[in-house]
């Protein structure tokens, strides 16, 4: 008997659900309510699509392995991609001070825009397995509180669902942030669905710029914000993507909302806690306007506690959980649960009975390790919403600052916290031996002053650096 596939989103959760699920049905069939562009561009169903986004290396993996033989990470480096590595082409400003480059490289990581990566995956998705993606938009769930058996789709954008019913035997939800399933689920007859939001009022305000020459090679630049001084956070960060182009990044929590003016922006960037972000960019060319986002805020939907979950239906990516995009792991966490969907398929067809159930639970995991990394934090900006400052959240705080210290000096502190924050390892990797005793050590070097820069680099910062006469 024929299987279909239904998958709602065809954003980058989307179209790695269609690559999970391509085994192991005889269809797959994409919905997405936009025309999706032929290129590399941006498109409006994607809030976040013009700001920063990082492609950690756990969730490479994941994709690689979902796609494999299909070299994707050479075909993004192809397109004009770059591979930056945590321990040497990074300069970050910590809380706790600077971060130092190492000899040894550490997890590397994918720089470029969302638009770039979106189409690389979606073409290799569809090369991969032929899915048939519509332009459509659902607009409820098919069948009942034991099972779903497909979708309704809205006709001519009616909301109300009096278009075609499109059935299936597995039904994937990608759609994002602006996802409905909890009120999908609800005629259903499965209800009481826990959702929790953790909003700092992080705004993000981004615009490109052409990368000067002479520094085509400069490492990515990062001032992150502080959580623990009782201000604002205020960020920045300098991120080479594709084209010879800088994207830079800023955002500011609530009542320190970066500027939407050009001449405010560059003011921002100078007053952060280093102006290193402005001297770079204070006589680069832009080649945009200004762009801010609002949809920042950490939302989870914990599906997985339901007490009653209908057979057929998986929830992943942005629909099941958002994340601060500060913290860079929503790519990620999307990738390793279309990883769990996958595995899961491989041990049963899609009509196994506790499928749908057993995945819920498994992407539970990477979701509970991304979601304290990005709540731990945002709980301590002024006027964070939704979030506790119990003593179990004070005691991992103060480890956190501790570790990050320690890192600013210790290179097995270092390590640690880049497999954690790259989601090649759980939470569990902090608390090794190893790293507790680093940890507890603290740096073994002397803070850095300044940030650490070669002599060659330094020399590119003062020829970029328009703003002291």
């Amino acid at each position: 008997m024929s299987r279909r596939a239904v998958v709602i989103g065809a954003g980058l959760a989307g179209m790695l659900a269609a690559a999970a699920v391509s085994p192991a049905v005889d269809e797959v069939i994409v919905l997405d309510r936009d025309d999706l562009p032929e290129g590399p561009e941006h498109r409006k169903g994607l809030p976040q699509g013009r700001h920063a986004h990082l492609l950690m290396a756990g969730g490479l993996a994941a994709m690689e392995q979902l796609l494999p033989g299909t070299d994707l990470r050479r075909r993004l480096l192809d397109r004009g991609a770059r591979e930056i590595s945590l321990g040497q082409d990074m300069v970050v400003r910590t809380p706790e001070g600077w971060f130092r480059r190492w000899r040894h490289p550490g997890p590397r990581m994918i720089s470029c825009s969302r638009a770039l990566l979106d189409w690389v995956v979606r073409e290799v998705v569809r090369e991969r397995t032929g899915a048939d993606i519509r332009t459509a938009q659902a607009v409820g769930l098919l069948g009942g509180a034991g099972r779903v058996h497909g979708v309704r789709l809205g006709a001519d954008g009616d909301q109300a669902g009096t278009g075609a019913e499109l059935t299936a035997d597995l039904v994937v939800d990608a759609s994002g942030r602006g996802s409905r399933i909890v009120r999908w689920l609800d005629p259903l007859g499965v209800s009481s669905i826990r959702e929790r939001t953790v909003d700092a009022g992080l705004v993000n305000a981004t615009r490109i710029y052409r990368t000067p020459a002479g520094a085509e090679r400069f490492p990515l630049t990062m001032v992150q914000s502080d959580p623990y001084v009782g201000r604002p956070g205020r960020s920045g960060m300098v991120m080479p993507i594709e084209g010879d182009r800088w994207m830079v990044s800023l955002g500011g929590t609530r009542g320190g909302e970066p500027p939407a003016d050009p001449e405010g922006f560059l003011r921002y960037t100078l007053d952060l806690p280093d102006p290193i972000v402005g001297r770079l960019i204070s006589g680069a060319e832009p080649l945009t306007g200004i762009h801010l986002s609002r949809s920042t805020s950490n939302v989870r939907r914990y599906l997985e506690k339901a007490r009653d979950w209908p057979e057929g239906l998986v929830v992943l990516g942005d629909a099941l959980v958002t994340f601060n995009p500060a913290y860079g792991q929503g790519m990620s966490v999307a990738a390793l649960g279309a990883l769990v969907l996958r595995q899961e398929l491989r041990q049963a067809g899609p009509t196994a009975p506790g499928l749908a159930r057993r995945v819920q639970r498994g992407i539970a995991g990477p979701v509970e390790a991304a979601w304290a990394v990005a709540v731990g934090q945002d709980i301590w900006y002024p006027g964070s919403r939704g979030g506790r400052r119990g003593p179990a959240e004070r005691l991992v705080t103060a480890y956190s600052r501790r570790l990050t210290k320690a890192a600013t000096g210790s290179y097995p502190a270092a390590a640690a916290l880049w497999d954690v924050t790259s989601l090649t390892a759980g939470p569990a990797r902090l608390l090794r031996p190893g790293t507790l005793l680093a940890t507890l050590n603290g740096p073994l070097l002397p803070p850095a002053t300044r940030p650490p820069l070669s002599e060659a680099e330094h020399k590119i910062l003062r020829a970029l650096d328009h703003t002291t006469g």
